[in-house]
Parts: structure tokens; sequence; C-alpha cells
């Protein structure tokens, strides 16, 4: 009867003459499982044929032990043991029904959305990348603005910024003020002619009022 395994193209494995082992590997991050080694009931008549096959030594002392491994690591016993191996491992694993990788539940699998993090990512993951991008764009920009022999200020591109409504200190990376709630994201408005300014901006661009 046919073997089925779901993890076709991200297995290794690892069977020897003494049992049966297999490493099963996310297709997104690489991390790997291993199912528990399953002893081979037909390693002691493996050990036998390799003694005599070492009692007339020679050619036919190693042709006897690469036969010995061949045989008893395929076969049934080998079929059942992976059949058992994926069973214990598979609750690890889903495949993403939309682009059919097998990935790991814990890292790679977004459980809300019934997708990998491929195809569907964390949302909170993407925001903290793109505010990390920003400041590293930051960065870059004070570097090439100073020249490139001149020291940056590393610390000041990442420094906390203020709360335009009440003034408090807001660490990089939150959007909202915790002092008063404000969006700090969002770009200021004007009071007088309504335009929205950069952050940072004193002035309106539009009307000149103080912002």
């Amino acid at each position: 009867m046919a073997t089925h395994v779901p993890f076709t193209d991200n297995y290794e494995d690892l069977s020897t003459d003494r049992g049966f082992q297999f490493k099963f590997n996310c297709e997104r991050c690489g991390n790997g499982h291993m199912s528990s080694f399953q002893a081979n009931a037909a390693g002691m008549a493996g050990d036998a044929l390799q003694a005599a096959g070492n009692i007339f030594g020679g050619l036919l002392g190693r042709a006897a032990n690469a036969f010995d491994i061949q045989r008893m690591v395929g076969g049934p016993a080998h079929d059942s043991a992976l059949r058992h191996a994926v069973g214990e491992i598979s609750p690890l694993f889903v495949q993403c029904k939309r682009c059919g990788q097998w990935v790991c539940r814990e890292v790679c699998w977004n459980d809300s959305r019934g997708q990998c993090v491929n195809c569907a990512p964390h949302m909170d993951e993407e925001i903290k990348a793109i505010e990390s991008e920003a400041t590293i764009q930051s960065i870059r920009e004070k570097a090439m603005s100073a020249g490139l022999g001149a020291r940056v200020n590393v610390q000041s591109a990442a420094a906390p910024i203020q709360c335009p409504s009440c003034g408090a200190e807001v660490e990089l990376g939150q959007k909202f003020c915790g002092e008063c709630g404000t969006n700090v994201l969002a770009k200021p408005q004007c009071k007088a002619c309504g335009a929205e300014n950069e952050r940072g901006m004193k002035f309106c661009g539009e009307c000149g009022t103080k912002l």
C-alpha cells in the first residue's frame, strides 16, 4: 500500500540499520522538528550479517554491510515508521491553502487569518518593521546631509517625539499619546486654514500661521 507523505519535499530521512528517524522542516523559516527514534527490530540480524562479512573481509565484507543497511532501512518497517513519524509531527505544521507551503504553526502561521504569514502577515509585526525602516531611513538621511565623514547621533534619530496636544514624550513606535490619547502619527492640521503639515513644522506651509 502506498504511503501518503504530506511533507513531500521538506523532510529528511535519518534512518539507519539501528532504527528510523525523520526530520521535518518548515518551508518558510527552515526550522526543523525531529520525530522520535523508532528502533528497528531487524537490527540484530543486521549485526549478525555484518559480523559474518567482517570474518571474510575484503570486498565481501563491504558488500554485505552495504546490502545489509539498504535492506534493513527500506521495506514495510520503514514505511510504517514514516507513517508514525508523520502522525507525530503533523500537529506542529499547517499547509497554507493559498500557496501550498507547509509551515510551522509556532512561527510562520497566522491562525486568525488561516494562512501562512507570507500570504497573511501579522499586522503588528508589519507595523513594527515599517517603523524600523522609517528610523533607518531617517538615520540615512541625516548621514547624507551631514556628509560621509561626519558622525551621526543615532540616538537622536530614534529619540521620543512630543505629543502635539499636551507636549508629553511618546516613545518611538507608539501611535497614541499615553497622557491625552492624541494620535501622534497624524499630520498636524492648521487651525486657521485646515491644511495638513508635516510633523516638526513650526508654521503652516499654506498660510504661515504658527502651529
